[in-house]
C-alpha cells in the first residue's frame, strides 16, 4: 500500500448553524497529485486551511506523515506547517519585494542559508518555474499566470513534502490555465512532493491528477483515480462530470 501524507477521519466544522465539512474521510497518497472537486462555496477552502491548522476543527482527526494535529498548540502546529508549501488562490506575494526577495523571504525567515546559498536556491527555482532573468521584476509587473509561478517557487523553495494549492487556474484564461497545470504536473514529476489541489475546474484537473476526491455538501462522495471517477455510478458525480464535458465520459441515463 501507498504511504499515505494526509489522512484525514471524520472531520467537521460548521459556522454558526452552516455545517460546512459533513464527517470528510480522506487519505492523500505520498508522492502522488490528489486533487479535490467540487463546486465553489462548497468547503473546498476550509477543508485545506484545517488541514494547515488555519481553522480547528469542531470533531474529527487529521493525521500528518502518521502525527495527529488537529489539537496540537500554535507553537507545535508551526513546526508542522514547515512541511507543507502553499500556491494561494491570487500567489498572495508582497507587493513591495521583487520576484527574487519573494522566492527569497521563506529561506531568510526559516533557515540559516548564507546569501550565497539564498541566491544559488532561488535562481534554481526560478528556473525550474520558467521564470529565468525575471529576479528584479516587481509583481505589478507581472501576468496572472506569472505570478502563480512565482507563487510556485516560493512554494518550493524550502524543499516541503507537501504542496497545498488552492484554485491554482481561477482568474487565468484557458491557454494559461494549460500552462500551469502542465507546470504544476511537471514540477511534481521532477520533484515527487506530495500535491494536493483544490479546484472547481473538473475538466483541468483531469489533466493533471492521479487521485480525484469529490467533495459535496461536505462529504467525500467519490474518489479514485481520473478512468474511476469516469466510470462512476454516483448520480452526482455523473452530473457534474456531464456538465463539464469531462474527455472520455459516456455520460447518459445511470
Amino acid at each position: 500500500m501507498d504511504k499515505i501524507a494526509i489522512k484525514i477521519v471524520g472531520l467537521q466544522k460548521s459556522f454558526g448553524k452552516q455545517k460546512v465539512l459533513d464527517g470528510i474521510n480522506l487519505e492523500v497518497e505520498s508522492g502522488k497529485i490528489t486533487v479535490i472537486i467540487g463546486k465553489s462555496g462548497g468547503g473546498k477552502s476550509v477543508l485545506l486551511k484545517s488541514i494547515i491548522g488555519l481553522i480547528k476543527p469542531d470533531a474529527g482527526e487529521i493525521w500528518i506523515n502518521g502525527l495527529e494535529t488537529s489539537r496540537l498548540n500554535d507553537r507545535d502546529m508551526n513546526d508542522i506547517r514547515m512541511k507543507f508549501g502553499m500556491l494561494f488562490q491570487e500567489a498572495a506575494l508582497f507587493d513591495s519585494m521583487n520576484l527574487f526577495e519573494n522566492v527569497a523571504f521563506p529561506l531568510r525567515e526559516h533557515t540559516k542559508m548564507t546569501e550565497e546559498e539564498i541566491e544559488i536556491t532561488v535562481e534554481e527555482k526560478l528556473r525550474q518555474v520558467g521564470l529565468t532573468g525575471f529576479s528584479e521584476k516587481m509583481p505589478s509587473e507581472l501576468s496572472g499566470g506569472m505570478r502563480k509561478r512565482v507563487g510556485l517557487a516560493r512554494a518550493l523553495v524550502l524543499n516541503p513534502d507537501i504542496i497545498l494549492f488552492d484554485e491554482p487556474t481561477s482568474a487565468l484564461d484557458p491557454v494559461i490555465s494549460l500552462t500551469i497545470l502542465d507546470l504544476i504536473k511537471e514540477t511534481q514529476t521532477y520533484f515527487k512532493k506530495t500535491y494536493l489541489v483544490i479546484s472547481h475546474d473538473i475538466l483541468g484537473m483531469f489533466r493533471i491528477a492521479d487521485r480525484i476526491a469529490m467533495l459535496y455538501e461536505g462529504k467525500i462522495i467519490e474518489y479514485g483515480t481520473p478512468e474511476d471517477i469516469k466510470r462512476s455510478t454516483n448520480e452526482i458525480t455523473r452530473e457534474f462530470l456531464e456538465a463539464t464535458k469531462i474527455p472520455g465520459f459516456a455520460g447518459g441515463s445511470i
